[in-house]
């Protein structure tokens, strides 16, 4: 072979090499994590995985194996990372002392709260493991820590109760943290393993210390008489009478308490110390822990807390109202009317212990042998992380409760928002009953004698005032809210199979209606056109599909109700059959539904923007504004929330209402005009951090037709992961699983760990209500719906004839699906009574 030929040769040979290794570098650091699989690099760095129960406050799991949000004195605590982790030391071995934690994040080192301080009083200074990775099975999380110093692999599993159809035991204020220690060499390992806290339940330097406790302690605060929310407690407890408790740390100077803790540590050492009088710095729990070759052992932590009282008090009240089931005028929460003390609720989580995990272990067995794509599983999955956080509340007669989501200190958006919760699809299949107290306020404590609801719950559950100038700052009904509500009674009641309740309720569902066609169409032309409050915050003046898709799917419900009433309900068909002309012949544009903005003939007067208090510079803003009409309008927009109220129809078991090939191409507009692949070129002057930069997510609205307007609706740049999960969920429904998987899988990536926590979907707050619009992605996918009334199981799958997917009811939960074709179900928990089955329309046997 010629010299050069062969010298070129080479050379070629060696580029591609180094071509080869630097495309095997970018492959390897653009790698994806697989949806519904683990965390671990970078994506590990935002992961807190909630544990407690609804309503009780959580504590969360880091990726790493740290406990961080602890949020258990009824509101939201998200910088709350106190001084407390596991450790373990291995007998004879070089640096063989570490916490039971992976690597600090990064992220860490400089910007959060204390970081400029040296972050004085946390656990990061001491050595850990290097390795660690997370995975998600809800209600369960489990860490796996590696270290090559560390001869045993470690897993932590943290959890508390999730059982569908038992809420009581779902909401206690409990969690558990199993280490798993395997040894895998031929060799015993000798070790101890110990947990340490500080009191992070003091408020004060004084009325706090730690309690004694059964082979554990109680950190504890003692209330005032000017402050008895300050009452609580926080109790750790090892079942194994081999346990030694530290009750009481140094009392010294500095950094003397820790100083000696991690000397105990690393010595191996174990302190004995009983409780001391005074407050305490903090305590600890030792355990031997000896692991034959091949052997398994397991320690399991136990976790409780107990605030008894709360500062809670919002809303208004109607004159001389009472409040419902309270002995208090602020909120107590559930648990404390269940258990007098922190000790009764030690020895119930002590006695259950077992039982609860094995009814849990059933749910998570259930949910995951779904066959459903994995983003859909992952998505749904980390939203149910919702029902563990402070976003809800539950009071002592057991109803709930619930903010849209949480700010970094407290609760936000306050009194279970009718519109946004319209959304959440998970409670009323999961918690049936719970759902049912929502729809218990709403139509009882909410209503006036008008018909008219307040769409925000006073807290404690109280009859609000009516008086507008008492209602809120925005002094309306919410069009979308109040409509929803009457929706979501045909929905509780197909699911309860429960006509009395319907029966009781029924008069007050009338007078909400009358209400909503008295206020928002007194023409009686079957649609919207007076303004209409909405979850946007602001008011939609003149006919519009979002509100009209409302209004329909709610008609129809009282068409469907009635009948079984007994109840007169020519009316709601004629409406009905005039809305449905009018959104198909006068809001559509041939791709999407649109707002037609009225001022005339309405009851209600616009009033034009007032150009005086503006200077010279803006006088010709605000006469476009005033040409516009009012501020705040989607007009010829195409909405992503378009045809919401047509998706909750779908959601309650109503069917479809209007032409369907208008609804597809609705939302086949939805996915091509406001889907962004990449946001780097999108202006967002809004709320931009949901999503931003290169990552992709869907638009709120756009103007593909042109005719933007000047101030459109106030968060019409935004992307919010309630309602990609809405729009997907609807396509699926309608068969186009492709187009929202994208939606869906542009969400998730967002949520992957590098930048945002994957359990913690925020909107207005974090653990935002709207995100359990992803458990309706099942329904859409599957078609899967019981009907307690007429024992009927529903499928119509989009994914083919062979599939399983998760199915809960009113009496238990299980699987269902197809086995070619044919349709099945399998209870895992309770019981399900089937007469017919009906595949794609049709009746068929099993």
């Amino acid at each position: 072979m010629n010299i050069r030929i062969f010298k070129k040769l080479v050379s070629v040979f060696m580029l591609l090499v180094i071509t080869n290794a630097l495309s095997g570098i970018k492959n390897h650091s653009d790698d994806k994590r697989e949806y519904n699989g683990e965390y671990n690099g970078n994506y590990l760095d935002h992961v807190a995985f909630p544990i407690g129960g609804i309503g009780a406050g959580m504590i969360c799991l880091e990726g790493t194996g740290a406990i961080s949000h602890v949020s258990v004195r009824g509101s939201m605590d998200i910088s709350n990372e106190p001084c407390m982790f596991a450790a373990i030391h291995v007998n004879g071995t070089d640096n063989g002392s570490k916490i039971l934690e992976g690597p600090v994040p990064k992220w860490k080192y400089f910007g959060i709260p204390g970081a400029g301080r040296g972050s004085k009083g946390s656990s990061y200074g001491l050595p850990r493991f290097t390795d660690a990775s997370f995975k998600a099975r809800f209600p369960f999380g489990t860490v796996t820590l590696e270290d090559k110093s560390i001869p045993l692999q470690i897993e932590i599993t943290g959890w508390s109760p999730f059982i569908p159809g038992d809420a009581d035991n779902s909401s206690l204020p409990v969690g558990g943290l199993v280490y798993k220690f395997t040894n895998p060499t031929n060799t015993t390992v000798e070790a101890v393993f110990s947990y340490h806290t500080r009191n992070f339940m003091a408020t004060k330097r004084f009325n706090n210390g730690v309690m004694p406790l059964k082979n554990g302690f109680i950190l504890s605060q003692q209330p005032s008489s000017e402050k008895p929310e300050d009452e609580g407690y926080f109790a750790f407890f090892i079942d194994d009478d081999n346990v030694t408790v530290d009750n009481c740390w140094l009392r010294g100077e500095h950094y003397d308490d820790i100083t000696l803790v991690w000397k105990a540590i690393n010595d191996g050492y174990i302190v004995d110390n009983p409780p001391q009088k005074g407050p305490s710095p903090g305590a600890s729990i030792y355990l031997p822990v000896t692991v034959k070759p091949g052997e398994t052992r397991t320690v399991t932590l136990k976790m409780a807390w107990y605030s008894p009282k709360t500062n809670l008090r919002l809303g208004t009240s109607a004159p001389e109202a009472s409040t419902c089931c309270q002995s208090s005028q602020t909120y107590i929460p559930w648990y404390a009317g269940r258990f007098k003390s922190i000790n009764e609720l030690v020895e119930y989580w002590q006695i259950n212990y077992s039982g609860l995990m094995e009814k849990t272990k059933l749910f998570t067995k259930a949910f995951y042998s779904s066959t459903l794509p994995d983003v859909v599983i992952e998505a749904v999955a980390a939203n149910l992380t919702i029902l563990k956080s402070p976003t809800l509340l539950r009071q002592t007669d057991g109803r709930l409760w619930a903010f849209e989501g949480c700010s970094d200190e407290q609760g936000c958006c306050p009194g279970s928002c009718t519109h946004v919760w319209n959304y959440a699809q998970a409670v009323p299949h999961l918690f049936p009953d719970l759902e049912r107290s929502l729809r218990q306020t709403e139509f009882d404590e909410n209503q006036g004698e008008s018909g008219r609801q307040a769409f925000r719950a006073s807290l404690p559950i109280r009859a609000v005032s009516q008086d507008p100038a008492d209602y809120l700052p925005g002094r309306f009904a919410a069009a979308d809210g109040q409509l929803g509500g009457i929706m979501k009674i045909y929905r509780e009641w197909r699911i309860s199979g429960d006509s009395e309740w319907l029966r009781d309720i029924w008069p007050k569902v009338i007078s909400s209606m009358d209400y909503c066609i008295d206020q928002w169409d007194p023409r009686k032309k079957g649609v919207l056109e007076e303004p209409q409050h909405n979850t946007y915050d602001i008011q939609f003046w003149g006919p519009n599909g979002m509100l009209t898709g409302f209004y329909l799917g709610a008609l129809s419900a009282m068409i469907q109700m009635g009948e079984a009433m007994g109840t007169n309900t020519d009316l709601y068909s004629a409406l009905l059959s005039r809305g449905k002309s009018f959104m198909e012949d006068s809001l559509f544009n041939g791709e999407y539904f649109f707002q037609t903005v009225t001022t005339e003939g309405l009851n209600a007067r616009y009033t034009p923007v007032n150009d005086r208090q503006n200077g010279d510079g803006y006088i010709s803003v605000i006469e476009k504004l005033n040409q516009e009409g009012p501020k705040y309008q989607y007009g010829t927009g195409c909405l992503s929330d378009g045809v919401v109220g047509l998706w909750m129809a779908q959601m309650c078991g109503l069917g479809g209402i209007i032409d369907e090939s208008k609804v597809k191409s609705h939302l086949l507009s939805v996915y091509k005009y406001n889907l962004r692949k990449d946001l780097s070129e999108h202006a967002n002057p809004q709320r931009p951090s949901y999503a931003l930069g290169n990552e992709g997510g869907l638009l709120l609205c756009t103007w593909p037709q042109g005719s933007d307007i000047t101030l459109p609706f106030i968060y019409s740049n935004e992307v919010w992961t309630g309602i990609e999960y809405q729009v997907a969920s609807h396509l699926m429904l309608e068969g186009y699983t492709d187009e929202a998987l994208e939606i869906v899988r542009l969400c998730r990536d967002r949520y992957d760990g590098r930048v945002r926590n994957p359990f913690n979907e925020y909107e207005c707050g974090h653990w935002y209500a709207r995100a359990m619009a992803s458990y309706g992605m099942m329904q859409g996918l599957t078609g899967i719906r019981y009907d307690a009334i007429d024992k009927t199981l529903s499928l119509d799958s989009k994914i083919g004839d062979n599939f399983i997917s998760f199915f809960s009811c009113q009496t238990g939960f299980g699987v269902a699906g197809l086995t070619n074709g044919k349709p099945f179900v399998t209870m895992m928990h309770g019981s399900v009574d089937v007469d017919k089955y009906i595949v794609d329309g049709k009746q068929v046997k099993p």
